[in-house]
């Protein structure tokens, strides 16, 4: 088996890469996602993402592969590990650049090293691949690795091989075989069912409709309006905002990836001349049964639309087209009064310094035992009859 690093996923063979990547359950490692981001130059060399992708061949055939970038900074991963940048700082230990494995840019649990299925070992093949990247991190004197929003199968996996798991915060809805929006409903206490309820109706009291958009609904002057609402959130933000991607991001990923896209498109004639042009939209990804919400905009503030177009309308679409799982994304708590469940996700890390390794080994549990309390107030403070956490199992994903 030959090892190849390539600085471009297009230089790779689509079928090769697809065929380990399309029968995974997230969409966010299949090849035009990636390359979509690199051919934009949304993730780029001059944006401090230096691709670094990994590959094991046997042969012609792909054995396994991880999409890696070389960081230079931290913007974009949605870690937020400046503390201990700041630590490397203080002791005088290298931080960055630092080999990074994610979908950039995504803070969605999709990581994994993408492993043949028919080959005879698999743990041979993930230990090559993990031995090839930590050559790689040492060859190039890169400050450590992270394997940012894994899969959560493969914390295990990284923990055996010698990474140290951080725990993090995010969020998920399940349909609990859900027969209608109605049914979801009465899983909340009487009060929340209210709220809702006047929060849905305000819609059609302000002139508001909220249509969910697929396939080949999904033109070409959407994608645009899309970009335009993504670039209008981000202004409200200034310097901290999260714009990482650009309008020929927005344009190529109609061409390649809308079989994986919906929009949540809302109209009102008094925002717009034209009462086909929405007055704002969110954008979803879909595979299989799950959706992952990712971004939002609006022309105009309208009380109420936010939470209908990133919340309400994409969880009675998803009960209505037999959707079991939505990840609307990182955010305030304020998903927790809609019905998120708050659950753990891990970025997993080796520092090449060793006097970091220690740091980091001595205090991650009490910071992972801090994220954990968050986690389980955050479901406290749902809005739940607390029967029916009782019987759907308020634990949770395993931590």
């Amino acid at each position: 088996m030959k090892v190849i690093w390539y600085d471009r996923i297009r230089d790779i063979p689509q079928d090769e890469w697809d065929r380990l990547a399309v029968p995974l359950r997230t969409p966010l490692l299949e090849w035009q996602w990636l390359r979509v981001l690199e051919d934009s130059e949304s993730i780029d060399p001059s944006e401090g993402w230096h691709p670094q992708h990994v590959t094991v061949w046997d042969g012609d055939r792909l054995a396994a592969a991880a999409p890696l970038y070389v960081k230079t900074h931290s913007m974009g991963e949605f870690v937020f590990d400046f503390a201990w940048a700041d630590v490397a700082h203080q002791i005088g230990a290298p931080y960055y650049p630092k080999l990074v494995g994610m979908s950039p840019a995504t803070p969605c649990n999709a990581f994994r090293l993408l492993i043949d299925p028919d080959h005879s070992d698999g743990e041979v093949l993930i230990s090559r691949l993990l031995d090839e990247i930590e050559r790689y991190a040492d060859d190039q004197r890169l400050g450590g690795i992270a394997f940012n929003f894994i899969d959560l199968e493969w914390k295990p996996v990284f923990e055996r091989h010698g990474y140290t798991a951080w725990r993090h915060q995010s969020y998920e809805w399940v349909n609990e075989e859900f027969e209608s929006f109605e049914d979801y409903l009465s899983r909340f206490n009487k009060n929340q069912r209210r709220n809702i309820r006047r929060e849905r109706r305000s819609m059609e009291r302000q002139g508001v409709r909220i249509e969910v958009k697929t396939g080949d609904e999904l033109t070409p002057a959407l994608f645009d309006r899309m970009c335009r609402y993504y670039e209008l959130h981000n202004a409200q933000f200034g310097p901290w905002a999260a714009k990482f991607l650009n309008r020929r991001f927005f344009r190529q990923l109609g061409d390649a990836f809308r079989h994986r896209v919906a929009f949540v498109c809302a109209y009102h004639p008094d925002f717009s001349l034209d009462s086909e042009e929405p007055v704002a939209m969110a954008f979803l990804i879909l595979k299989g049964d799950e959706m992952l919400g990712r971004y939002w905009g609006a022309a105009a503030h309208i009380p109420e639309l936010h939470f209908n177009c990133c919340y309400y309308a994409p969880i009675e679409w998803a009960i209505e087209n037999g959707y079991r799982r939505f990840d609307p994304g990182m955010g305030s708590s304020h998903k927790v009064r809609r019905g998120f469940r708050a659950i753990p996700s891990y970025s997993m890390h080796r520092f090449q310094d060793e006097r970091m390794r220690v740091i980091m080994e001595t205090n991650i549990d009490r910071i992972n035992s801090m994220e954990e309390l968050h986690i389980g107030q955050l479901n406290e403070a749902r809005p739940i009859k607390r029967t029916d956490e009782a019987r759907n199992g308020e634990e949770g994903a395993a931590s």
